[in-house]
């Protein structure tokens, strides 16, 4: 069976985006064939297709980290996986475990460590892969590899968040939908800032405590500081040059900022004081290893949480989908099917 791909060449751009034919890869030693089922899409991923995230890209590529399917055949020594298994894949499939390093980030599907899962047929290392429960479907998985990751170190891996603490989440992305519920599976209150009533709804309705509409309050950092009685343990910081600043204003002395996103730019101003004389942490975010998507996974199904799917499309649809991506016109996870 020929695999389809949506292949980025020819330079950068949604437009340059094509669904081509492959032919199928068969797998190595220790290796395994996914029959892909679902991708889902990250800002990582819209930025890569413009350039933006790595203008020295090597072209073509397949974009996107993040997919999940089944096993449908297995290489020499192959022992973590077998034909008939509903898989994931790791967003870096050389970080298995441990701290990341520059050779087990380089390891990036979708980016510097080559095609990603955009596509109807993945060969890969079989300890690039995690068996999944069946309380998780394919759809579901396939949102978890990079902004529910993201999203579960900042709050539990790196950030402990502990019963009773008080968490701060920015806008309705796939990582802040994520952040939103882990926290209240921690047991957390949360305070969560969106741009209009009807985000703020859908926020409220997965939990959030209170929500702060940043484009009525532009002190927003003040006001979530005192909705948290002073006691803001830590912010999920996704929006980089024109929120960090605030980030820093909202948050207690001893507190953790999550560093995670620079949707408003990777260069920002900022009070170092705020940080300084308070004692805040700053602690960057970049996804997390197999041995945490594994632990992910198991909280998930033990907690039936649910991931926000906005939007859905065809593979032959996927410049739409990336386009719906670039105009912010989503709450959630925006999901790529490969029919």
């Amino acid at each position: 069976m020929t695999d389809r791909a949506v292949v980025l060449e020819e330079g950068f751009g949604i437009d340059r985006l094509a669904l081509r034919a492959r032919d199928p890869v068969a797998p190595g030693q220790r290796q395994a064939r996914v029959r892909i089922a679902h991708a889902s899409l990250n800002r990582r991923d819209l930025l890569l297709v413009e350039g933006l995230y790595n203008p020295r890209q090597t072209l073509p590529v397949v974009p996107c980290s993040d997919g999940a399917g089944v096993v449908e055949a297995v290489g020499p020594g192959c022992r973590r996986v077998k034909v008939g298994d509903r898989v994931v894949v790791n967003f870096f499939p050389g970080w298995i475990s441990g701290e990341p390093t520059s050779e087990r980030l380089a390891t990036g599907l979708g980016g510097p460590g080559g095609d990603g899962t955009l596509r109807t047929g993945l060969t890969i290392d079989e300890e690039a892969l995690v068996v999944l429960p069946e309380a998780i479907g394919l759809e579901a998985a396939a949102t978890l590899p990079c902004a529910a990751l993201t999203a579960w170190s900042a709050i539990v891996a790196l950030g402990r968040v502990q019963p009773g603490d008080t968490v701060l989440t920015q806008g309705t992305g796939g990582v802040s939908l994520f952040a939103l519920q882990f926290a209240r599976m921690a047991g957390a209150r949360v305070i969560a800032t969106t741009s209009s009533p009807e985000k703020a709804e859908r926020l409220k309705a997965l939990g959030a405590h209170h929500v702060i509409d940043y484009r009525a309050d532009p002190d927003w950092g003040a006001s979530a500081r005192k909705l948290a009685e002073g006691r803001l343990d830590l912010v999920v910081e996704v929006g980089g040059a024109s929120t960090l600043d605030q980030s820093l204003r909202a948050i207690r002395s001893g507190g953790t900022i999550a560093l995670i996103g620079v949707l408003s730019g990777a260069k920002a101003p900022v009070t170092l004081t705020l940080a300084v004389m308070r004692q805040v942490r700053m602690q960057g975010v970049t996804c997390g290893s197999r041995e945490d998507l594994e632990a992910m996974i198991r909280a998930i199904a033990a907690n039936g949480i649910d991931p926000v799917v906005s939007h859905r499309f065809a593979l032959e649809n996927a410049r739409e989908a990336f386009a719906t991506m670039k105009a912010d016109a989503h709450v959630g996870k925006i999901v790529v099917g490969m029919g």
